[in-house]
């Protein structure tokens, strides 16, 4: 055999491996296999479109899953209804008014109104996370449809859409009970990491008042800083001076001002009284 030959047969075997691995990736959509293999077919091109990051053929293919759900709940309610938008209308008057039912008509008209924005868009700039967003509201419908449509078994309301398995196409074998609780362990982990290192910072930095001050309960008393010559001489000068001045204003008596005002006030006070006796005699 040719070296070509080789290279072709081994480009081809590694293309056949490659789609045969596409085609045997688990889905999160599996449980409607059993249900409807058609809606399955069609939901999971939408997983695959996502896998491979095209995001507003994914969004349009869940609309396509979406008016299919709706056609198949209808059934034989369905008359004269051509349009998506008609059949939805036929849906939301048929409905009984439960929660339930209200959810599953909102998830469909929320993934016609995307799909419609993904087709008539001008530009394909649709998002990843408008793309995961179609695809979990179709994971909701396809759950009340198999089971309030189809009878399937209510275990499957306990499912949750899985965007690990949506992007590697392999199930975890860790339950969700199992992800929360070690979500759980490894935040509590670097909540007390952080906390020991604070706490170890604090310890290793000691401000200069804990390092110079002596506790109360020890009772010893820091020692005093030495004073120096030029110290002591400002002190007795200060000293000297407060006291003198204590001493002069100890020797002062009453000022003049108030002794003459004192005579003056007697000598008025007696004109007062001779002139009233005059007066009067």
């Amino acid at each position: 055999m040719s070296t070509t030959a080789a290279v072709f047969l081994d480009n081809n075997n590694a293309a056949l491996y490659y789609y045969i691995g596409k085609l045997m990736m688990a889905a999160n959509f599996d449980f409607l296999k059993k249900t409807d293999k058609n809606l399955f077919e069609i939901i999971n091109e939408a997983e695959k479109l996502y896998r491979d990051e095209y995001f507003s053929q994914c969004i349009t293919q869940t609309r396509q899953f979406a008016e299919n759900v709706c056609k198949n709940v209808l059934g034989d309610k369905r008359t004269v209804e051509e349009t998506f938008d008609d059949m939805l209308a036929t849906l939301k008057d048929n409905s009984s008014g439960e929660e339930q039912e209200k959810e599953f008509i909102d998830d469909l008209y929320f993934l016609k109104k995307q799909g419609n924005d993904a087709v008539h868009s001008s530009t394909n700039n649709k998002s990843g996370m408008e793309a995961l967003e179609c695809l979990q509201r179709a994971f909701e419908v396809a759950i009340n449809y198999a089971v309030y449509n189809k009878g399937a078994k209510s275990d499957i309301l306990k499912l949750r859409y899985d965007t690990e398995l949506l992007v590697t196409g392999k199930k975890s074998k860790k339950s969700l009970s199992e992800k929360y609780e070690e979500a759980k362990e490894n935040e509590e982990k670097k909540t007390s990491t952080k906390t020991k290192k604070s706490t170890g910072s604090k310890r290793g930095r000691k401000s200069k008042k804990e390092i110079s001050v002596f506790p109360i309960s020890w009772g010893i008393k820091p020692k005093e800083k030495p004073q120096t010559k030029k110290e002591n001489k400002k002190k007795k000068v200060f000293t000297k001076q407060s006291y003198s001045m204590k001493h002069k204003n100890n020797k002062k008596g009453l000022p003049i001002f108030w002794i003459i005002v004192g005579i003056s006030s007697f000598i008025s006070l007696v004109v007062i009284l001779s002139m009233f006796i005059a007066s009067v005699l």
